[in-house]
């Protein structure tokens, strides 16, 4: 059996248009400004696991320059990063997220965001089998443009076998 671990990171700041959406979860407050929904949260994990996979960045797969991503579910383009991860004879072990934003507050919708989430991973997941996913909210007490509640920021690690 072998393992491999993949980083992913994301970041994006306040303005967009839609609302806005955390880990698939829509939240009352003002919209990150991005090309799909700007879930930095389904971004950070796509990254993860295409990262732990060796295969190409979630920009290089769905490129901001292609229109038929404007917009787009970040939740379900996180579900076909895990059937491409999977296709190539990967399974998702865990997954772990933290989320640093001042606002709004997330405490009150992590259990629905990790759900999402392992139904999101679940093409990669072994059968009969749920992804555990842990999702940490933190906050950057007032310190850089995260802290001045500027955006939303999030890390995600995973662990894969094959």
């Amino acid at each position: 059996m072998s393992h491999r671990v993949g980083l992913g990171f994301d970041v994006h700041p306040f303005g967009g248009d839609g609302p806005l959406v955390l880990g698939g979860v829509t939240l009352a407050g003002p919209g990150l400004a991005g090309h799909s929904d700007a879930d930095v949260v389904a971004h950070a994990v796509a990254g993860a696991l295409l990262g732990a996979a060796a295969l190409d960045d979630l920009g290089t797969m769905f490129p901001a320059t292609d229109d038929r991503y404007a917009g787009a579910s970040s939740i379900e383009l996180l579900g076909q990063v895990a059937s491409h991860v999977a296709d190539r004879g990967w399974s998702v072990v865990n997954v772990d997220v933290s989320i640093a934003a001042e606002q709004p507050r997330l405490a009150p919708h992590l259990a629905e965001m990790r759900a999402g989430l392992a139904r999101a991973l679940s093409s990669a997941a072994p059968p009969g089998a749920v992804v555990p996913v842990r999702v940490a909210p933190k906050r950057a007490e007032g310190l850089g443009a995260i802290g001045r509640a500027e955006g939303v920021a999030a890390w995600a690690v995973t662990l894969l076998e094959s």
